[in-house]
């Protein structure tokens, strides 16, 4: 095996490849890429079993190979190479690197022993990469990232028709975004559960694509549960999750007797400010009432801080308190100027939902349910 590769795109390839390669494999063979040339054209793969991922870039090959070598390893030395075209060659069982002054030698591993990929399901549709990025991100803020429920560190992916609705919960906070994609075919009716990790993962790595096609089988179809997810020259796939997830959309209240707008940034500046005096595990309270919601935090012992804001109140003054965590985390992941906050009352969970003017109707595509936390009076 010999290529040439510019700097650049090797170490972006190996990067976005590597991504899924294990930090403690279950054997030594998944912590390689495996990497092809041939026809002018670069492939790198990783696979762990759940996760894979495949990527191809064009490159100057003058004698096709098929190897496999440390991910982590070959990524960290790609990234740190000098801004020139890098050679690569197989001297035995080493690959050679070369890129100007800079020689690293590699130990390869036998190829023959690394599973093969699964291969990617049909195709059932595409969604703008900006839009599924940012859906991706405001909903996997509420899913659990430790594994006491294994299940709640997924995000419920709900298909009908032209319409996705994603949920995820940590049993504190519930977020729902429903947005558009374009089906392949009309009357598709599913859902899937997939870790939020996976989906983060591929969100924030293929922004950069003007669609992301989406794809997925049942084990009815193929005998394994596969989503899989095309960018480009780039593909991954990830095994779906076993489990019934449990019916959270029924938490959201139908009515409400309590509403109040304020401007998200300058109440997600204030709550930042107030919450550095709370103790861990304590809260943020809020006091809303006309014209104001005013914040405090701390206790009578230690540092205390408080601050007021404008705010629209519709309905009965409420107090409520929230972790404050939890709080900025719904505040940040909407985009729009006003919050505002639905509540049935101040012991039962509030509604956060985005607004962009102060007599406008609020956007339900994205709600974010937060617990309250019990307060003295």
């Amino acid at each position: 095996m010999k290529f040439t590769v510019a700097r650049d795109v090797l170490s972006e390839a190996v990067t976005w490849t590597a991504r899924t390669v294990p930090s403690r494999p279950s054997s030594p063979i998944l912590a390689g890429i495996r990497i092809k040339a041939d026809n002018g054209t670069l492939s790198l793969s990783s696979f762990d079993y759940e996760i894979s991922a495949h990527s191809e870039v064009e490159a100057t090959v003058e004698q096709p190979g098929d190897i496999l070598v440390s991910g982590r390893l070959l990524a960290s030395i790609s990234k740190s190479l000098p801004n020139k075209d890098v050679e690569c060659s197989l001297d035995g069982s080493k690959l050679n690197v070369s890129c100007g002054s800079a020689r690293f030698s590699l130990a390869t591993m036998n190829v023959e022993d690394y599973p093969t990929l699964p291969a990617v399901p049909e195709v059932k549709g595409k969604i703008d990469a900006q839009l599924f990025a940012q859906t991706i991100t405001q909903v996997s803020v509420a899913a659990a990232t430790d594994e006491t429920i294994p299940l709640l560190t997924g995000i419920r992916m709900e298909i009908e028709d032209d319409t996705i609705t994603l949920l995820a919960t940590d049993r504190y906070r519930l977020a729902m975004r429903t947005f558009k994609w374009e089906p392949a075919e009309p009357g598709i009716s599913t859902s899937m559960l997939v870790k939020a990790k996976t989906l983060n993962d591929v969100a924030k790595s293929m922004t950069s694509a003007g669609s992301v096609e989406i794809a997925f089988s049942t084990t009815e179809t193929t005998g394994q549960s596969l989503i899989g997810f095309r960018a480009g020259t780039r593909h991954t796939t990830s095994t779906l999750m076993d489990g019934e997830y449990p019916p959270v959309r029924r938490l959201f209240p139908e009515t409400t007797a309590t509403t109040a707008l304020v401007n998200r940034n300058e109440l997600l500046e204030a709550v930042k400010r107030v919450s550095l005096v709370a103790e861990q595990k304590t809260s943020v309270r809020l006091g809303f009432s006309a014209g104001q919601v005013v914040l405090e935090a701390g206790q009578d012992d230690n540092a205390q801080a408080n601050e007021t804001i404008h705010a629209q109140l519709q309905g009965e003054d409420i107090r409520t308190a929230f972790n404050p965590q939890y709080l900025q985390a719904g505040l940040s992941a909407l985009n729009t100027q006003f919050v505002r906050f639905s509540f049935t009352d101040a012991a039962k969970p509030a509604v956060l939902t985005g607004q962009n003017e102060p007599l406008a109707e609020d956007d339900l595509a994205f709600r974010y349910l937060l617990m309250p936390i019990r307060f003295g009076v």
